[in-house]
């Protein structure tokens, strides 16, 4: 017999997970959080990093506890944060969740069931939680993609951007950061703000822009998303590369304006259309790139994003071999829910069935919705 028992069980504490255990607790679902609040917005992320978007980004589907409502209840001015530090939106999260009475309880699963028509969490404190329904919204700290060569960089020498979120050790040191958007560049400005002596910036494409941009492209296609059940899929193949190449000028080649003052010219050297053909040296390390060019560096920072790949979530080992999965996603239904019936995946791992926009926070709330109103049908 479980410890506890709920109708719907939702595995993580994020953006995500708030969002959709906030709707279904306001559609009336008995719901249970399991996970560290933010635990990788706030361990994973440098203090000193800003939002990419706006206070029009938020978490409620019902449209009422908004970023706009915190910074309104807060006395907070816009123009006075812009861009929004990430302290900032950490603690609207937090009004977010005591708003709408969501309380994380932070044991950690080790492993997920299904073995008689319902689903037990078994945690890691030897307890366990029996759920109807289960909603996963792990975060992109279980998918960091690197490099073939990574592993010829001695360990201590290098990092992926999700472990390096301070920077005080390597003031006076040569970096080398690899990856040519957002956090390639912001790694580097905060290696700059830090002491660093030479930071070389390596990528395969262009070096990108940096402007003011607007992300209100995204709207009409959450809306339609929420409009049209199945919208993504039903696109044809030219009109879904069409609007990821949009979402890859505008969120990708184009960088934050904000980032140029601290990208000290003679600290920040650029490498673009440029790859690592060769790594040599056990500190310091020697790359060779590919236009001939050697660097000789004290550590290298890979800021190569993330790819999802369902079976690198380990408390899903129970029940992976009844998730049909393609290429690393889960297959999803127009709702959100996997080949195993009472199994939903939101966030990062439904960016293939429902478009890019739902790796980011502004796809929170219509995956909300729609991932609850899927179980209520």
């Amino acid at each position: 017999m479980s410890d506890t028992r709920t109708d719907l069980l939702v595995l993580g504490a994020g953006p995500y997970a708030y969002a959709a255990a906030a709707y279904a607790r306001d559609r009336g679902i008995d719901t249970h959080v399991v996970g560290i609040p933010m635990a990788f917005w706030r361990d994973r992320m440098p203090q000193d990093m800003y939002l990419r978007s706006g206070t029009d980004w938020y978490l409620d589907a019902n449209r009422e506890a908004t970023f706009e409502a915190f910074f309104e209840e807060r006395g907070l001015d816009p123009a006075e944060n812009d861009p929004i530090p990430i302290s900032v939106f950490l603690d609207h999260a937090d009004w977010f969740g005591a708003r709408k009475g969501v309380v994380a309880d932070q044991r950690l699963v080790a492993d997920l069931t299904k073995p008689n028509g319902t689903f037990v969490a078994a945690m890691e404190d030897g307890t366990s939680i029996e759920a109807d329904k289960v909603v996963v919204a792990p975060g992109v700290g279980f998918f960091a993609q690197l490099p073939d060569w990574h592993d010829r960089v001695p360990d201590r020498l290098r990092t992926h951007t999700l472990d390096r979120v301070t920077f005080d050790d390597l003031a006076g040191a040569r970096v080398a950061v690899i990856g040519g958007r957002q956090s390639a560049y912001e790694w580097a400005a905060l290696l700059c703000d830090q002491g660093a002596a030479r930071v070389d910036v390596v990528h395969r494409h262009p070096t990108p822009a940096f402007a003011k941009v607007s992300w209100r492209f995204v709207d009409p296609y959450v809306e339609q998303t929420l409009a049209h059940r199945g919208w993504w899929r039903a696109l044809t193949p030219a009109e879904r590369a069409g609007i990821a190449q949009q979402f890859w000028e505008v969120g990708r080649l184009t960088l934050e304006h904000w980032l140029v003052p601290r990208l000290r010219p003679d600290v920040v050297h650029r490498h673009p259309e440029c790859a690592v053909v060769d790594v040599a040296g056990d500190g310091p390390v020697a790359l060779t790139l590919s236009d001939g060019s050697s660097l000789e560096v004290d550590h290298v920072v890979f800021a190569s994003g993330y790819q999802p790949d369902v079976a690198r979530v380990p408390y899903l080992a129970g029940v992976l071999d009844r998730i049909s999965v393609t290429d690393g996603f889960p297959d999803l239904s127009e709702g959100f829910e996997t080949s195993l019936p009472g199994l939903y995946a939101v966030g990062f791992l439904a960016t293939r069935d429902f478009g890019p926009f739902y790796g980011f926070t502004k796809g929170c709330p219509s995956a909300a919705k729609l991932v609850v109103d899927e179980m209520l049908r």
